[in-house]
């Protein structure tokens, strides 16, 4: 039997799709931890397509790595500095009243009729550093002053700030999905960071701003009873606010040190500047020097201890934890599927049908996404599979990119209730499920339709 799978490519495919259902299974009716649901998975298919016990988890007297090994420590070793070191320096943002700062500063621009585009604007930029679900906490409470002033429905302020949080959690580094993706596919975050600007922007523009403003006006929503309004809980009242352009300038110099290494080999090639350039613009040590920047200028010149700073980075790595194995147990399951031929069985059927790579990464990524909730889970899984087929390929790096970015796209797509963030919107919102139906779980399909319709056009050229 396991000389037939080898050798046929209709039983290589269905054992991937049984070790998909399984792992579906786990997540959503046994309701193992993800992190479990991919570890057995794999485990079962690389059992079931024959794999040596020495392939899969090695032995005592073998120095050869084994798949648990390569793929949990392969990924892991690329991301996991990465993803840490933009938790601290998000939670040191939003500890600081940066925030608070960029969003009051937004909303003095453009006024009351402007105030829609000044939320989305500050989930934009704010996205980029900070979690979706803490930049809905920390800004929540100026969504409530700023709907209540305005008197127009909560919708229609909160559906651009949410977009932009949305757009950048889902495309941009140093979030966990998009650099665990690029890990997976092997892409330069430089591109990843323009590729995912260039695709996100105009999504955020037609599901933010554009369905914003029209559902806004027909969804009416109140400012909750009960909310809260004032300095956050643990901030110190009497520090100084942090000078806005402190703020942007901790968020702007880590992309722009990935991006001056990214280029710099292509333009710069032949400059005694290189080097310096290539480390400065490795994303750790790009992240690490945003961090000491961000802990001197919106900690310890406004007063804040290093002992409080440090206490605050200990606490906002926490829930990194299962982020990371998360990425680890997917990446493994994606080392199985190329261990077993699956993914040269699915290139050749490709290949026979004339299916695009990207279009068929943005389809397995929205059909987990769908089924279990889990954006996370989908990219790592999606990008498990995918990542055999660009094998010998020889894509370039933004053709690799916008993959990574279809793959992103597919992750979000109609956010329903088996994911947290339907439920974080709901209650944040004072919206009911119907409600949030209406709003959220549209607005997510058009940020990854258009994302991806931006991908896919864009890699025809590249």
């Amino acid at each position: 039997m396991i000389d037939w799978l080898h050798h046929d490519t209709g039983g290589l495919l269905l054992l991937c799709a049984a070790a998909i259902a399984l792992l579906l299974f786990l997540i959503i009716k046994v309701r193992l931890e993800p992190f479990i649901s991919l570890l057995v998975s794999g485990l079962a298919l690389a059992l079931a397509a024959g794999l040596s016990v020495e392939q899969i988890v090695g032995t005592a007297l073998s120095s050869k790595e084994s798949l648990l090994e390569t793929g949990f420590g392969g990924i892991l070793g690329h991301i996991a500095p990465i993803i840490g070191l933009g938790t601290i320096l998000g939670a040191i943002l939003e500890r600081s009243g940066g925030a608070d700062v960029l969003t009051r500063r937004l909303l003095r621009v453009f006024g009351e009729r402007g105030a829609p585009l000044a939320m989305g604007l500050a989930g934009l930029v704010l996205g980029v550093p900070v979690f979706f679900d803490i930049g809905i906490f920390v800004l929540a409470p100026l969504v409530y002053i700023t709907a209540r002033r305005g008197g127009r429905s909560l919708v229609l302020y909160a559906l651009p700030l949410l977009a932009g949080l949305s757009m950048t959690h889902a495309f941009l580094p140093p979030h966990p999905g998009p650099v665990a993706a690029a890990g997976l596919l092997d892409v330069s975050l430089g591109w990843i960071i323009v590729m995912g600007a260039v695709c996100g922007v105009p999504a955020f523009l037609v599901a933010g701003v554009a369905w914003g403003a029209w559902i806004g006006k027909r969804v009416h929503v109140t400012v909750p009873e009960d909310y809260v309004v004032g300095e956050e809980e643990g901030r110190d009242a009497a520090r100084p606010e942090p000078p806005l352009t402190a703020v942007l300038l901790v968020i702007a110099a880590p992309l722009v040190l990935i991006l001056l290494a990214t280029f710099g080999a292509v333009w710069w090639k032949d400059s005694p500047a290189l080097p310096t350039l290539t480390f400065l613009g490795n994303p750790a040590v790009a992240l690490t020097l945003a961090v000491l920047l961000a802990m001197w200028l919106l900690g310890v010149r406004r007063g804040i201890p290093a002992a409080e700073l440090s206490e605050l980075a200990t606490r906002s790595l926490r829930p990194v934890g299962m982020i990371l194995l998360v990425v680890g147990a997917g990446a493994f399951f994606g080392a199985v599927i190329s261990a077993t031929g699956v993914g040269k069985a699915l290139a050749g059927t490709l290949s026979d049908a004339g299916l695009p790579v990207i279009v068929l990464a943005y389809l397995i990524s929205c059909g987990l996404r769908l089924a279990q909730g889990s954006a996370t889970v989908a990219i790592v899984t999606t990008g498990g599979i995918v990542a055999p087929l660009l094998q010998g390929e020889h894509h370039s790096q933004a053709h690799l990119a916008l993959i990574v970015i279809a793959i992103s796209a597919g992750s979000i797509i109609a956010s329903h209730v088996n994911d947290g963030g339907f439920w974080i919107v709901s209650r944040y919102f004072n919206m009911s499920v119907r409600d949030t139906l209406k709003t959220w779980t549209v607005l997510e399909t058009i940020l990854s339709v258009v994302g991806f319709a931006a991908a896919a056009a864009l890699s025809v050229f590249v």
